[in-house]
């Protein structure tokens, strides 16, 4: 449910794995276009969809027969994509949210989201990981995470959707893994900026670091475990998103620190950079526990109160010394 970068690559992924795989793609057009050419042509192009993927606008047609619905739209379309998808979820559906993000205004995890709407009544499982879409469409070796409470569903997914080049490891975590989804993309807009000013791989390794200890401060608040933070959807996907070109939150940041206003920079692309909604969101759910985000809190005042890139750098090199294991 999603036709994005990454909601076409994993349907190419599972295309195997399964006898049939629908792709719902929001744009009308877009959507009749690969049921022409086979190719998604605005965020994958020159992948071939494999003969079992068809892809549609229809939410009733996508759903139909369905056994696994693996949502994937950007956050900010999850509460209403799936309260029009209601009239055809059943029970007997396993939900897979491959979305990273935190909501505005409620501050929910994509996956409290699509609980609120669907009743207790409903298995639903958390996918995330270090993934670039592109990467893993071509075949290229890729690991992340499935992760639930209900974890007779984490086996079912790990093998329903592991393969010869796709490997999901199992965790009892998804507070962790969604916090670690989520909170990676506004640190590496801070990666971004860091390379984008020529700062050099001392400044982004300790960027890295130290982005990692933000994650972890607020996933162990709001009740993950911290060694979630150190695995695949916490350290390896926040090393990939702040070193890796094809981040589009990295993109950013480079692209501002090249002193492109931030519209114009969310205007030149049809693809979702998770990072700048989540930037303030974030600082909001960290006010709720006390926790501070430094990192966090200097991204905010860059893309939303007009600090240069360079002051939010300075201002975090000025900070008052502490010891690096404290809170």
């Amino acid at each position: 449910m999603g036709g994005g970068s990454w909601g076409t690559a994993l349907a190419c992924v599972l295309a195997s794995r399964f006898d049939r795989v629908a792709l719902w793609v929001h744009e009308p057009d877009l959507a009749a276009r690969i049921g022409r050419t086979r190719v998604n042509d605005i965020f994958l192009p020159g992948i071939p969809l494999p003969p079992n993927v068809r892809a549609g606008h229809s939410l009733e047609t996508a759903l139909s027969g369905a056994d696994v619905v693996l949502s994937v739209m950007p956050s900010h379309a999850v509460r209403d994509v799936y309260t029009r998808m209601l009239p055809w979820l059943m029970p007997s559906m396993r939900i897979v949210s491959a979305s990273k993000g935190l909501e505005a205004g409620t501050l929910l995890r994509i996956s409290q989201i699509i609980r609120s709407l669907t009743g207790p009544d409903y298995r639903i499982a958390v996918l995330s990981g270090p993934t670039f879409a592109r990467e893993a469409a071509t075949g290229s070796p890729t690991a992340l995470v499935i992760a639930s409470e209900d974890q007779e569903l984490v086996q079912e997914i790990q093998s329903n959707f592991s393969g010869p080049t796709f490997r999901a490891y199992g965790s009892c975590d998804p507070t962790g893994v969604e916090i670690g989804g989520a909170l990676k993309n506004v640190i590496a807009i801070g990666a971004g900026i860091s390379d984008g000013l020529g700062l050099g791989h001392n400044a982004l390794a300790a960027l890295i670091t130290r982005g990692l200890a933000e994650l972890t401060r607020l996933a162990v608040a709001v009740g993950a475990n911290a060694e979630t933070m150190s695995g695949l959807a916490g350290l390896g996907d926040l090393v990939l998103t702040c070193t890796g070109d094809l981040s589009r939150n990295r993109q950013v940041g480079l692209k501002l620190a090249a002193g492109l206003e931030l519209g114009a920079i969310l205007n030149s692309t049809p693809m979702v950079a998770e990072g700048v909604t989540t930037t303030s969101v974030a600082l909001q759910l960290a006010a709720q526990y006390g926790v501070d985000l430094p990192i966090a809190a200097e991204m905010h005042a860059v893309l939303n109160q007009h600090r240069s890139p360079g002051e939010a750098i300075q201002r975090l090199m000025s900070r008052a010394l502490r010891n690096e294991a404290g809170r």
